[in-house]
Order: C-alpha cells, then sequence, then structure tokens
C-alpha cells in the first residue's frame, strides 16, 4: 500500500487522494503551453498530450481528450449539476470532472477540467527526472 502523505505534498494531497479542488485561475498549468505530456502527480502515468489542451477560461487546465485508458470515469453529481469525477487509472488519484457538449470547437466537445496540482509535465524529449513538478 503506498503511502501518499509520505509522498505527496499536503495540497497535492487533499486534491489527489481527498478529491479536493484548487482554486480556480491559480495553477501553474491553466495558461501553460509547452509541448509534451501532463502525466498523473501522483504516480508519474501519462494522462493527456499538451495537443489536447485547449483555453477554456474555466480556470483550470482543459483538455478535449485523455490518453487511452488514462483516465477513470466516475459519475458525480455533487456540483450541484451532473458531472463526471475523472480519476487516474494506474492510482485513483483525483483528477477533476468532465464536462460534455458545451460546445467547445474541439474534435470531441469534451472538457476534462483537471486540477494543476494533480499533473507534472514532462516536455517533449525530457526523462521521467526532469518532469517540471
Amino acid at each position: 500500500m503506498t503511502n501518499w502523505k509520505a509522498i505527496l505534498t499536503p495540497a497535492q494531497y487533499r486534491v489527489l487522494r481527498l478529491g479536493g479542488t484548487e482554486t480556480p485561475h491559480t495553477g501553474q498549468y491553466v495558461n501553460f503551453k509547452e509541448s509534451g505530456t501532463y502525466l498523473c502527480g501522483g504516480c508519474q502515468t501519462p494522462l493527456y498530450k499538451s495537443s489536447t489542451k485547449f483555453d477554456s477560461s474555466c480556470g483550470w487546465p482543459a483538455f478535449y481528450e485523455a490518453l487511452p485508458g488514462a483516465v477513470t470515469r466516475i459519475e458525480d453529481n455533487s456540483l450541484g449539476m451532473r458531472g463526471i469525477e475523472i480519476r487516474c487509472s494506474q492510482c485513483d488519484g483525483h483528477l477533476g470532472h468532465v464536462f460534455e457538449g458545451e460546445g467547445y470547437d474541439t474534435p470531441t466537445d469534451s472538457r476534462h477540467c483537471v486540477n494543476s496540482i494533480s499533473l507534472k509535465f514532462q516536455g517533449e524529449g525530457e526523462d521521467e527526472e526532469n518532469t517540471t513538478k
């Protein structure tokens, strides 16, 4: 069993393990534009390609599609509206929520609204040891 409190910062633990949400417009990847791959902040599993990131003006990084099999969707009505929670398929860390049919001009009309603190970025050509935390 993984000791997440020893691995994660308290803020990462609150979001990834307890299902919290970071304050909108405060995460390091909201306006981040580099090319590469976004990994799970807990277990380093690749989740999203930067080419699927788009500006949704929602306050959190938004992606229109995850890498195949990378995220698990769970119905979540706790937001006061129908929503779908997304979790890392590898470590079950809370990433955020996905919303469908909002009219975004993306190939999927889907918005994966992900907490920056749930992610780590790996630039093109970088190995895991040089990943931005």
